[in-house]
């Protein structure tokens, strides 16, 4: 983690990776998790001794885990978002109509956070839940998010984050990605052909406010055999953009008289 603050507590940036490596491992004891960390054993015990006494972490037998209340302070954050309870309607019904998943995201520190996700066919299981960070630049929402963004927005996201591949589709060069933000301009919404991950497909919107500022996106996702032919160029993006115009009215909430 590249240290940005002028004045950075080292104390919380090593809590940070004991939290991620919890995350990671599930449940860890404390000398694997120094050795993860690279911090002395009493210096990881004395943050999960903390972090258990406020109840981030809880411990079952040698080893500690997360604990729920980061689920909810996560949902206090999400129902102060406006466009989590304007949206949250549409991305359920979009869901059961297409029977594929359907994600809501927002941008946050130059990534994409899922805000909300549903999906009413479980056939497949997508590692999608709230809360988790992607890369905006390979997927088809976070292209969709990125082209209503200024340039000068565009260019600290990639100077902060890079263009790392994350599939051999992903774009990976600036002439590449502003070529595509142009065109996602032009056409309304977004593609991605297996650029976030093999054997899938997504389309994304941007959900724009009255000022045509970018709050955030909506996509639909799900296997290539699915995303194919009319449905992936007519019906799919039918249906999203349909539900993206919902969300947008419900959210500028404009006074007819």
């Amino acid at each position: 983690m590249v240290m940005q603050a002028n004045n950075p507590v080292k104390a919380l940036y090593t809590m940070e990776e004991i939290i991620e490596t919890l995350e990671e491992h599930k449940a860890v004891g404390v000398t694997e998790l120094a050795e993860i960390v690279e911090r002395p054993q009493s210096v990881v015990h004395n943050h999960l001794a903390t972090l258990r006494e406020l109840e981030y972490v809880i411990k079952e037998e040698s080893k500690y885990k997360l604990g729920l209340k980061f689920l909810q302070r996560g949902e206090i954050v999400r129902k102060r978002l406006p466009l989590y309870a304007k949206g949250a309607p549409a991305v359920r019904k979009l869901a059961k109509e297409t029977k594929e998943l359907i994600t809501l995201i927002v941008e946050e520190h130059g990534r994409g956070v899922y805000l909300d996700v549903a999906q009413d066919n479980a056939d497949i299981q997508y590692p999608a839940i709230p809360g988790t960070r992607i890369r905006l630049h390979c997927s088809a929402t976070g292209k969709a998010i990125m082209a209503y963004m200024s340039e000068d927005k565009v260019e600290e996201i990639i100077n902060r984050h890079g263009l790392p591949a994350q599939t051999d589709k992903t774009i990976t060069t600036r002439d590449e990605l502003y070529e595509e933000l142009d065109a996602i301009r032009e056409r309304g919404y977004a593609y991605d052909r297996q650029e976030f991950r093999e054997g899938m497909r997504s389309i994304g919107a941007p959900i724009l406010d009255e000022s045509n500022n970018i709050l955030g996106g909506l996509s639909i996702a799900g296997p290539t055999h699915r995303f194919a032919g009319d449905r992936l160029e007519t019906e799919l993006p039918k249906k999203l953009l349909q539900s993206v115009n919902v969300i947008e009215l419900n959210y500028n909430e404009p006074n007819i008289q």
